[in-house]
């Protein structure tokens, strides 16, 4: 019985059958885009679509590329554990989709660019933008192996599947419709994917709903169980989540997840047209709002059910991920076919962000490395490149996902690993986009220094990890769990944050660790940010800024990019007219690498012509 002790059910035929439906139909839709393309031999076919994808089908796949696994797991409990606050990211979706579509899309679309990072050679020099590739692909990796270990994780050990089993698959199974059908095959896999995520979660709201006798009992249950606490205005930056932690620091964290990643990127610069590409931001922003609110209804509802009997503090479940598994085979395993509609909900979630890493790590893999080194291997020979590096790391991503064991809170650790990594990045590209005295001198010690500082603060706060009074844990009960269970009535002490098997007094904790490393993690990317600006453009003003070299205007944003949706005939016929100049044999330009920008651009800038 829910709430009292915990379930004994486990997987049956029908959950199987289920799961392995939802496996098979992915695979099933990597073979028929494979099929479908197999005419097409090109490296932009492979990794861009053939840039003909339309808004929608790249919007939901925007949505699922990050709303993985992690979020069918994390944010459930997040609610459970900590409250509503977390429905404040819906801001930060907003602020992130506009500022993504009006000043990013505009910029990288017209460069006709495949790798984000080919802009930071366009825009400073090859060694910063092999430094900023490194350092994307070791985050991407970090990343992805966490996806893939974290939910295999809590549903081994709520339904028995083989942990190691289930993670060689899911790579196996990416690996199969990233090296086959490319591009198109991810998109239209997330796409599926999508819509049995939602389903996964409108299932648990539903049963929930019918257990608990309708949502208003349980919005009424977590209001007196304090936890309808969105709006916390403390402006303290320990405390772990507020309205401007998330609203200020969260949206300059997703704008570089979406802004700069290459997963990200590489979707919407294949869209058919800019409208497309800017329509797909939008219409995801829509997707993030429906996905983290039916999650944290989820979370809502686990709370309801469990507010007398939480099953961590009843020794029932080890970790807080596994709560929302817990939940799903305790209250609908008398539904055959209904838990199996879950775990391939969090394995679509895993699927899909796994697929689009690999895919985001091959383009920029290729673009970066393989293409300048080189230079004149022919289309069939770099498909052949394509489909052995998909494979290469997608075995990469599974060796790496040992390492996810290591963290704490896989929602948390998550988005830490972005602010770390992303924020440095992130103020490189502002430096080139709107600064012009920025040279590549400043750019580089900015970005060296941003990181340094970020890998201090996050590195120390997993060895540090805040004290419970900074993460603001709200409490549970275990009254109503069966007799002898337990003496204890309430907790608070057991939902710190750590995962680690110590307690407050058994360490010494140094000073830095409840003031430095007690940073909220949703300010690791603002600080990254503002280090890497103002060291960039103190050492770029040091070394004489911009005299020296000889900058492209098109790596700038342009005032008419800002709300401009570029449909129409007057913005078409100027656009048109600056390429045809830009083609010209005069073009005076010269970069670092003039040899690859300079012949690369006019090439693709040709393209742009024909399609006009």
């Amino acid at each position: 019985m829910a709430g009292t002790g915990g379930p004994t059910a486990t997987f049956s035929v029908w959950d199987y059958v289920v799961f392995a439906g939802m496996i098979l139909g992915a695979a099933g839709i990597g073979l028929f885009q494979a099929f479908r393309s197999r005419k097409e031999n090109s490296s932009a076919e492979f990794l861009l679509g053939g840039r003909q994808m339309t808004a929608v089908p790249v919007a939901m796949s925007l949505t699922a590329s990050f709303m993985s696994g992690i979020t069918v797991i994390g944010t459930p409990a997040e609610a459970y554990r900590y409250g509503t606050a977390f429905w404040l990211f819906a801001f930060s979706y907003a602020i992130m989709s506009t500022i993504t579509a009006e000043i990013f899309v505009p910029l990288f679309y017209r460069l006709g660019i495949t790798s984000t990072y080919e802009y930071l050679e366009l825009r400073f020099n090859k060694v910063i933008r092999v430094i900023g590739t490194t350092m994307y692909i070791v985050q991407t990796i970090l990343y992805t192996g966490m996806v893939i270990y974290a939910p295999a994780l809590a549903l081994n050990q709520i339904t028995g599947l083989n942990l190691w089993g289930v993670l060689v698959a899911t790579g196996v199974v990416c690996i199969i419709y990233c090296t086959l059908g490319g591009l198109k095959a991810v998109i239209w896999t997330d796409v599926f994917q999508m819509v049995i995520m939602l389903a996964g979660f409108i299932a648990v709201i539903a049963r929930g709903a019918v257990l608990q006798g309708g949502l208003g009992k349980i919005w009424d249950d977590n209001y007196n169980g304090g936890r309808l606490n969105t709006f916390s205005f403390d402006t303290d930056p320990m405390r772990r989540h507020s309205f401007w932690s998330i609203v200020v620091g969260g949206s300059l964290m997703w704008v570089s997840m979406y802004a700069i990643n290459q997963s990200q990127v590489q979707r919407y610069i294949s869209c058919k047209t800019i409208t497309h590409a800017k329509m797909s931001l939008y219409v995801n922003m829509v997707g993030l709002w429906i996905t983290v609110s039916l999650a944290m209804f989820s979370g809502l509802t686990m709370y309801s059910i469990y507010k007398d009997c939480d099953p961590f503090t009843n020794n029932d479940v080890s970790s807080a991920d596994q709560l929302l598994p817990y939940l799903v085979m305790d209250i609908l395993a008398e539904f055959p076919g209904l838990p199996g509609l879950f775990v391939a909900a969090a394995y679509s979630g895993t699927l899909s962000t796994v697929s689009s890493s690999i895919n985001a790590l091959v383009a920029v893999t290729v673009e970066d490395f393989v293409k300048p080194m080189w230079p004149n291997v022919s289309e069939r020979k770099l498909k052949w490149i394509n489909m052995s590096m998909s494979v290469f790391f997608g075995a990469l991503c599974i060796a790496m996902a040992a390492v996810a064991s290591l963290m704490g809170s896989i929602l948390q650790a998550a988005l830490s690993i972005f602010g770390m990594i992303s924020g440095p990045l992130l103020g490189l590209f502002l430096l080139g986009m709107f600064f012009r005295c920025a040279n590549s001198i400043g750019s580089l010690f900015g970005l060296i220094s941003g990181l340094i500082i970020t890998l201090w603060v996050g590195i120390g706060a997993q060895v540090y990890p805040p004290l419970p009074i900074k993460t603001n844990p709200l409490p549970l009960s275990v009254a109503g769990c069966d007799a002898g269970d337990t003496n204890i009535t309430t907790t608070m002490a057991a939902w710190s944050t750590t995962a680690l098997p110590t307690t407050e007094s058994s360490i010494v904790r140094p000073a830095l660790a409840d003031s430095w490393y007690s940073l909220s993690y949703l300010y690791f990317c603002p600080v990254a940010l503002l280090v890497t600006l103002s060291t960039g453009l103190i050492v770029s003003a040091i070394s004489g800024g911009c005299k020296q070299e000889k900058i492209n205007p098109e790596m700038f944003v342009r005032k008419e990019d800002f709300l401009c949706f570029g449909c129409g005939r007057r913005r078409t016929e100027n656009l048109v007219q600056d390429l045809v100049e830009k083609v010209g044999p005069k073009h005076p330009y010269g970069l670092d690498n003039p040899q690859f920008t300079d012949n690369e651009l006019k090439l693709k800038d040709s393209e742009k012509i024909t399609k006009f």
